[in-house]
């Protein structure tokens, strides 16, 4: 009865630690990393746009007082 609980607990760990081995979160976390690096320049030329949108439409009203 001992040698059968010794070796549920040898298999229990072995097959715990061979699931992680194999979970693939070497694969998971570069997907994690790749889409942050998309994210981030997508966040960055939007940011860039909006502030080159907001320079636009300032020059435009300091035109529009010296014309008007």
């Amino acid at each position: 009865m001992k040698s059968m609980k010794a070796l549920f607990v040898v298999a229990t760990l072995t097959a715990s630690s061979l699931a992680m081995a194999t979970g693939g979160g070497d694969r998971t976390f570069a997907r994690m990393e790749s889409a942050r690096k998309v994210s981030m320049e997508t966040y960055q030329v939007a940011q860039k746009q909006k502030a080159e949108a907001a320079v636009a439409v300032s020059k435009a009203k300091a035109t529009d007082h010296i014309n008007g």
